[in-house]
């Protein structure tokens, strides 16, 4: 098949989204797929942004960015109206790749409907493959603003999802909450809405694989905890920041030491905590693969607190390392990948008391750490490219073979009122 993957950025860009876009696109790729990604956060010296086209092994990579102070620049951070800027620019670079051959279908993530003009209008089948939909992502917006900006972006994703003419999710679970929020049909066995998990690069995986627990027998080492993720409320950094507050006072008074790492915050977004919770504290902004995989490596614990996940890659790279995980069970992923594994510890409440708890317990306990460490290990590997790809072929063709204008629209052809609470 030749296939179209729209994704807003993609690596060497590091976020959730931007693995989850490599990993798919290279899936398919190696599966024998003609696969084009377009993506936002690139364009060329030219100006001509919809043929910055670069390869990214058997990928061709082409950039949709919009010239810095053009109009379309400029409507874009306009409330509201700007969430239909990035669709037309992704139809259009669509478009004239199409009319050079056409596409098979065309893949899209649900977070801000970067595929709804093209859900709308064409030129080939849209399939959308849900992240976390902005009404979760964006739950604590308070101005007006912003409020009225969240609600364009959540009809904006539940028109794209409801013109497309399949979906995917990553969980059943996942899958259930989409359907709620947007009014499309629940996952099922006809493939119209499927569930698929996202695979691990092979470097991870490789890595992963030979990573032994780090030596405990050093008297005196501190425990090693990771944090990877950004400074958001549905990651539970406001627990994990909490939580080293605690922690930290226990460890003056008497509990085994600790430290924690943190990647994607800056040290100096974390000036005001106590002396004695900084002592304690490493972060790095960003890191290259190899030195976030050495950091992996070193961890005793993956401390893991996300309210949502949609699918919780970070929980999946912790399991390829056999290490013990720290998570929150407000997240269904958390609960499904971590709890029935038994490869973690889950927080009932996603506070920093709750959390600091169950971190607390694995600091002090080597033998919960060997436990867990092992139950992480045997749950490890069970999403590989192959069946990534293989899942993800199997909803194309039923996109493609789909007629009239959606599957997934209701009855009266109108999309249901937006659930701001959801």
């Amino acid at each position: 098949m030749r296939i179209a993957l729209l994704t807003w950025a993609y690596p060497p860009e590091k976020s959730g989204l931007t693995r989850a876009a490599r990993e798919i696109a290279q899936s398919l790729a190696g599966a024998g797929h003609d696969v084009t990604v377009f993506t936002m956060d690139r364009r060329d010296a030219s100006g001509d942004a919809n043929r910055d086209a670069s390869r990214d092994g058997r990928v061709t990579v082409i950039g949709c960015g919009l010239r810095e102070g053009s109009l379309s620049a400029r409507f874009r951070k306009i409330a509201a109206v700007g969430h239909a800027v990035a669709p037309l620019a992704f139809r259009r670079a669509v478009r004239r790749e199409h009319r050079r051959e056409a596409f098979d279908v065309i893949e899209a993530t649900n977070w801000y409907a970067p595929g709804l003009a093209i859900a709308l209008t064409g030129p080939a089948p849209l399939v959308t493959r849900n992240s976390t939909p902005a009404a979760t992502s964006a739950a604590d917006v308070t101005s007006l603003r912003d409020r009225f900006d969240r609600r364009a972006a959540m009809l904006a994703e539940q028109l794209s999802a409801r013109f497309s003419k399949a979906l995917i999710s990553n969980t059943q679970l996942h899958g259930k909450k989409i359907a709620a929020l947007y009014g499309v049909m629940a996952p099922n066995p006809d493939g119209r809405h499927a569930v698929i998990g996202l695979s691990l690069p092979p470097e991870i995986v490789a890595r992963g694989t030979a990573a032994t627990y780090p030596d405990e027998g050093i008297e005196g080492r501190p425990i090693e905890l990771l944090f990877v993720g950004r400074d958001e409320h549905r990651k539970g950094f406001d627990a994990l920041i909490m939580a080293l507050r605690i922690l930290a006072r226990r460890a003056d008074a008497g509990m085994r030491d600790f430290r924690l790492t943190i990647v994607g915050v800056h040290a100096d977004d974390l000036k005001a905590l106590p002396t004695t919770a900084r002592a304690r504290l490493r972060c790095h902004h960003r890191v290259d693969e190899p030195l976030l995989h050495d950091l992996m490596e070193a961890a005793h614990v993956i401390v893991a607190p996300s309210r949502y996940e949609s699918f919780g890659l970070v929980y999946q790279e912790a399991m390829m390392f056999g290490r013990p995980v720290v998570a929150c069970a407000e997240d269904p992923s958390a609960r499904l990948f971590i709890g029935e594994s038994g490869a973690g510890l889950l927080a009932k409440h996603c506070t920093g008391d709750d959390l600091a708890t169950q971190i607390q317990r694995l600091i002090e306990d080597p033998a919960l750490r060997a436990h867990y460490a092992a139950a992480s290990r045997k749950a490890s590997g069970m999403f590989t490219r192959d069946t990534l790809a293989a899942q993800t072929i199997a909803v194309y063709r039923t996109a493609t073979e789909s007629k009239g204008a959606s599957s997934n629209a209701s009855s009266s052809g109108l999309p249901a009122p937006v659930d701001i609470a959801s």
